[in-house]
């Protein structure tokens, strides 16, 4: 017969950790990555113009990878300010009313980001 040790409390959010500070290596590490592919482009040689600019962004795979950038620059600061309301708002209502409008404010920039992408 088994024997449970311990208390039978139930620790909300202790899961968050290990998976959160994944996301936030794997996000990051994807921005980097464009950042270098963006920086190694715009240091080829030739006038930096609209034209140019117009040609980094027309290759499909480029605004596939653009796009995916934007969803991981989200979702990174997601992860860091619901982090920060957790850390540091006790008030429930107040913390639920700030990661809402933190949802909201990310939503609308990447959507906003979309649209200058793909000129919607």
């Amino acid at each position: 017969m088994a024997t449970n040790h311990g208390s039978k409390r139930i620790v909300v959010g202790a899961h968050y950790g290990m998976r959160d500070w994944l996301s936030q290596r794997v996000t990051a590490t994807l921005m980097a990555v464009f950042t270098v592919l963006l920086l190694v482009q715009l240091l080829m040689p030739g006038p930096l113009g609209y034209d140019r600019w117009a040609g980094i962004f027309a290759a499909q795979w480029m605004k596939l990878l653009t796009f995916v950038v934007i969803v991981s620059l989200a979702w990174h600061a997601w992860v860091g300010v619901r982090d920060i309301w957790m850390d540091y708002v006790k008030p429930v209502a107040a913390r639920l009313t700030l990661q809402v409008l933190t949802i909201v404010w990310l939503v609308g920039c990447a959507g906003w980001a979309v649209q200058v992408l793909w000129r919607l």
